[in-house]
């Protein structure tokens, strides 16, 4: 037995995996197997689909080189614990959101979205054309783990809530499921921010253990069946205008690899986030359709005093992003930057037309 082997097994049993056996990646002939742990349950509508779509084209454009094996949230690693279990070299892949990491990088949330920040497409030409995969690769550099876009659910809707919401005061003291920063702008609301794994959201809101709750877009949400458990169903969601996934990478096996290899995990999992953001546009359309007409939810706009203070706990929540770590401060510059372009173009060509356009 290696020394390294009780290292090992200790790491995987902090990360809560018990007597779990992670083997080695196989190579033979040229062929290698890895493993993807996700935070979604078990094709999950949205990014456990997303996921799947990744580990299936690894496999076919590799041309059975390098075939992925997906485990779903708490076969490897609990939802909230597979940044970890990558970190560790546990294995060689996850998929989950980084709106999950505040308590890595306090910045690491902005790579799924930001309260009144970018949206999917505005998001995309950030990672690809405007700094935005570069600040990620530093943001993550420290923990031996790469990322990748890896799908979108499309912009979430504002959350689930057990009673209405006629103002302000009706959110004082409510415990609402809901990460990331826009956890920090509901904060500011008086809301009460609980952390909970996807997979956990249903059971916690149909029990009253949380009041209300947000995921992502209405067709994930619906597909948790969130509805169920609650009758009113707030937007939009400004907490969350962007609903972009992450492929995370091991390092070490991702710099194992061919340089074939290694263009093949990076493409296949950043063509996801098109082929996610087509999906999600359309099954979201029909989500709210089934929703207000079979399932009798009440899909309500936010109060404009709601909107109005959230927006002035937007700017506090980024300040409370770059207060962290230097990379996070950088992150944060590069992502105001991306916002400010877009908010020009927005201002003079989108807004006018979707007006127009009704």
């Amino acid at each position: 037995m290696s020394r390294s082997a009780p290292r090992r097994r200790a790491v995987l049993a902090g990360l809560g995996l018990g007597g779990a056996t992670l083997a080695a990646p196989a190579v033979a002939q040229g062929r290698r197997r890895w493993r993807m742990a996700t935070a979604w349950p078990n094709k999950l509508p949205g990014p456990g689909i997303s996921a799947a779509r990744i580990a299936e084209r690894i496999g076919t454009l590799s041309g059975g080189r390098l075939t992925v094996e997906l485990f779903p949230a708490g076969v490897l690693a609990p939802g909230l614990g597979v940044f970890d279990v990558v970190a560790s070299g546990g294995v060689e892949l996850g998929h989950a959101a980084s709106v999950f990491w505040s308590g890595k990088r306090s910045a690491a949330p902005l790579f799924t979205s930001a309260p009144f920040g970018l949206t999917p497409w505005e998001h995309l030409s950030w990672i690809e054309a405007g700094g935005g995969q570069a600040a990620w690769d530093a943001l993550y550099d420290a923990f031996g783990v790469r990322a990748f876009l890896g799908g979108n659910t499309g912009p979430s809707m504002g959350g689930w809530f057990r009673r209405e919401i006629g103002g302000l005061d009706d959110l004082k003291g409510l415990k609402m499921r809901i990460s990331g920063l826009g956890a920090e702008v509901m904060r500011g609301l008086g809301v009460s921010p609980q952390t909970l794994a996807p997979g956990e959201i249903f059971g916690a809101l149909q029990s009253g253990v949380v009041d209300a709750a947000e995921f992502a877009g209405p067709a994930a949400d619906a597909a948790l069946g969130l509805d169920r458990a609650a009758s009113f169903y707030y937007g939009p969601g400004f907490h969350e205008p962007n609903g972009a996934s992450e492929t995370l990478v091991s390092r070490a096996a991702f710099d194992a690899l061919p340089g074939d290899l290694q263009a093949i995990v990076a493409a296949a999992s950043r063509e996801e986030h098109g082929i996610g953001l087509a999906v999600a546009e359309r099954d979201n359309a029909a989500a709210l359709t089934d929703l207000a007409a079979a399932r009798g939810v009440a899909i309500k706009a936010w109060p404009e005093a709601v909107v109005r203070a959230a927006r002035a706990e937007a700017e506090g929540a980024l300040e409370t992003a770059a207060a962290g770590e230097p990379e996070s401060a950088r992150t944060v510059e590069s992502f105001r930057e991306a916002l400010g372009r877009a908010r020009r173009t927005a201002e003079i060509a989108y807004a006018p037309f979707l007006a127009a356009r009704g």
